[in-house]
């Protein structure tokens, strides 16, 4: 293998961003104690746009898809400024520039949708007319299916930012997010406080494709640091992302598609199912399918059959 003794872990700033590279960074020098392992922090579009909703920002700054949140790690990556760049997976686009690519997965956190509300009761004690915050239109499609009496109203910013507008303005009833981050910071298990933590089934909320799984983008030229990664990689979490991030590929769908799909892996077999909401409106698709773990693109291939 090639004579290397330093690698530069590229990530943007949040507090979830920095705990996700600690991780990374943390199997690297376990694995590798001989290798120095260094953090490069980068901004993005997505960070640095927080004046309009999210779904407005790649149109705004030219960007595709949910290229607003892994552009400027990208460019760093191309320029040799970082050797990995360290992603919420669910933010990445599905389909990558030829000189990138996904390379290795970390365990997957939990795929959950949490709802945190000012009062208890979760979902259905939501008074009629009451605001939820979110930016994901996954999320959002999904609550006004469920609930069509509710408003939705965008929330950006990180997840403390996010949780403190909740608790110290009357804007919103209610707001959503990840079970992954929430946990990754400390939030969950536990809900003591004013906020009450409603964690919703992920067979009844569908949650994001990838979501929970933490990916590391590498450049395609670069056999070293993938073999590297490939010794911190979670085998199971890759086959599972994998089938997810084609479905999306398959539908032409990316973040602001108003999509959820989730997968279980089971004894050598894959499970997944998918609902897909029209972007006119209307109800959404249901799909599942299931096949060997060991193909898992064909696994997604016969799930996105079974919405055609």
């Amino acid at each position: 293998m090639e004579e290397r003794n330093t690698i530069i872990v590229g990530t943007r700033g949040s507090e979830l961003a920095l705990v996700q590279a600690d991780a990374t960074e943390t199997l690297l020098r376990r694995k590798f104690p001989e290798l120095e392992v260094r953090r490069q922090i980068i901004k993005t579009t997505g960070d640095r746009r927080t004046d309009v909703a999210l779904s407005e920002v790649a149109k705004s700054e030219g960007h595709l898809d949910k290229g607003v949140f892994t552009k400027e790690l990208e460019t760093a990556l191309s320029k040799g400024e970082i050797d990995i760049a360290v992603h919420s997976l669910k933010d990445v686009p599905t389909i990558l520039a030829d000189e990138f690519l996904i390379a290795a997965t970390l365990e997957r956190a939990a795929v959950r949708d949490v709802l945190i509300c000012k009062t208890s009761g979760g979902l259905e004690a939501l008074p009629s007319g009451a605001v939820v915050g979110t930016s994901s239109v996954r999320r959002a499609r999904q609550l006004l299916w469920l609930r069509p009496d509710l408003r939705i109203a965008d929330l950006r910013g990180n997840v403390p930012t996010r949780i403190r507008k909740l608790m110290e303005t009357d804007d919103y009833a209610a707001i959503m997010l990840a079970e992954a981050g929430l946990a990754r910071l400390g939030y969950l298990p536990g809900t003591d406080g004013p906020l009450h933590f409603h964690i919703l089934d992920e067979a009844e909320f569908f949650p994001a494709a990838s979501q929970g799984a933490i990916g590391l983008e590498l450049r395609a030229d670069d056999p070293w640091m993938r073999e590297i990664v490939q010794v911190i990689t979670h085998p199971q979490t890759f086959v599972r992302v994998t089938a997810e991030r084609e479905f999306l590929r398959l539908l032409d769908a990316g973040c602001h598609t108003p999509v959820g799909v989730y997968s279980i892996l089971d004894s050598g077999s894959l499970r997944m199912s998918a609902r897909v909401f029209p972007e006119q409106g209307g109800d959404p698709q249901l799909a599942s399918a299931e096949g060997g773990a060991d193909d898992p693109l064909a696994v997604a291939g016969k799930l996105f059959a079974t919405l055609s």
